[in-house]
């Protein structure tokens, strides 16, 4: 059956207005054409859409029905073009990335950010959603990858992870808190403090509650908020103890001083791992995005030169002092030597991405120079 939006959007502003005059002005129709073309849309259903009323119209359970499925295909129309307009301005590539909530307040901003500068022709969609609900989709072909953290429940069959950060979750007390000072604590030993949380539907939130319902126990909720320099300034303030990412803690420590406690639970290490489906090539663009959060993941260091490139995650086995990396070629402060020439060449053309035909990103961690210098110069 053939169905006209123009029938379908006078139908809509006819039942929002209770009444076929200014529905059919609304619609930009004059009232004769809007009967007609109501009287003919009834024809083509079968069904009675409207009763009429001494002052307007009353929707019929038919009508009822057909309110909410127009009203669905006209969003869905509406979503479909805004989900193509950005390509009439040039963009010629989308991503779809649903990512925790540890990522999507810590580490991915930042990487976005520069991935977004690099294409940008690209657009990126963010979604915030627990791990299970991220691997369950990934694993669906409902989007192409994500960004989770609990993988100790996730189907190896189904999907892939690939390391992105390492991070941890830490206590944090005001300063004259009674726990403030105390060495690492089990998670039991905090619960009959009052908290402070993100909000109700956070990732963060649904992992921290079914953690202490694994206990037994019921988390006193002092107050929510909606996101981590938020919690931090209300534990701060004296208003409950909280638990954040340690990643989270540089930004708002020095305007709101705060105790640091560790965690003594296996949970407590959350190390965070791009998602993609098992067995299946992604698109262009999402490629582009995974290698990317991969080369932001792995800070160069080097103690002539200091940071070099992305910004490091001091949590990563990559952001070790350089006397740990296992390079091949030893380079002092003294002088430029070859070696170090070499260093400075290769960090500009791994910033610039044209080495990543000759050297992947998965073998950083073993070698984070050498091995991106012998790729140029063997």
């Amino acid at each position: 059956m053939h169905y006209d939006l123009t029938d379908l959007r006078l139908f809509v502003a006819i039942a929002e207005e209770g009444n076929l005059t200014r529905g059919a002005a609304r619609a930009f129709l004059a009232p004769s054409s809007a009967s007609h073309r109501l009287q003919r849309l009834e024809a083509a259903l079968g069904a009675q859409l409207f009763q009429r009323q001494a002052r307007g119209v009353a929707l019929t359970r038919a009508g009822e029905a057909l309110l909410r499925n127009a009203r669905q295909v006209l969003a869905a129309l509406e979503q479909m073009h805004a989900n193509l307009s950005p390509f009439a301005s040039g963009v010629r590539g989308h991503v779809s990335l649903w990512a925790n909530t540890h990522a999507t307040h810590t580490f991915l901003p930042d990487d976005l950010a520069s991935f977004l500068r690099q294409h940008p022709q690209v657009s990126v969609t963010l979604e915030e959603r627990t791990s299970s609900d991220i691997a369950l989709a990934v694993a669906h072909g409902e989007i192409e990858l994500g960004v989770l953290a609990d993988s100790s429940a996730i189907d190896g069959s189904s999907v892939q992870l690939q390391p992105y950060r390492r991070d941890r979750l830490v206590l944090i007390t005001p300063q004259d808190h009674a726990l403030a000072g105390r060495g690492p604590l089990r998670f039991a030993q905090v619960l009959e403090h009052p908290f402070v949380m993100l909000h109700t539907g956070s990732a963060i939130h649904t992992f921290t509650m079914n953690a202490a319902a694994a206990l037994g126990q019921h988390l006193d909720v002092r107050i929510q908020v909606r996101s981590f320099e938020a919690v931090c300034r209300m534990v701060s303030a004296g208003v409950g103890i909280g638990m954040v990412p340690r990643s989270a803690l540089p930004a708002t420590s020095a305007r709101h001083p705060l105790a640091v406690l560790e965690l003594q639970e296996p949970w407590a290490q959350r190390d965070l791992h791009i998602c993609t489906r098992q067995g299946r090539a992604l698109s262009g663009f999402a490629a582009a995005l995974v290698a990317h959060l991969q080369v932001c993941a792995q800070p160069l260091e080097h103690p002539a030169l200091g940071r070099v490139g992305r910004q490091a995650d001091r949590h990563h086995p990559a952001a070790r002092s350089p006397k740990q990396m296992p390079m091949s070629r030893a380079m002092t402060n003294s002088s430029w030597s070859s070696g170090t020439l070499r260093w400075v060449l290769a960090t500009w053309a791994i910033g610039t991405l044209p080495i990543w035909p000759f050297c992947r990103v998965t073998i950083w961690p073993n070698c984070p120079a050498s091995t991106s210098c012998a790729a140029l110069w063997p």
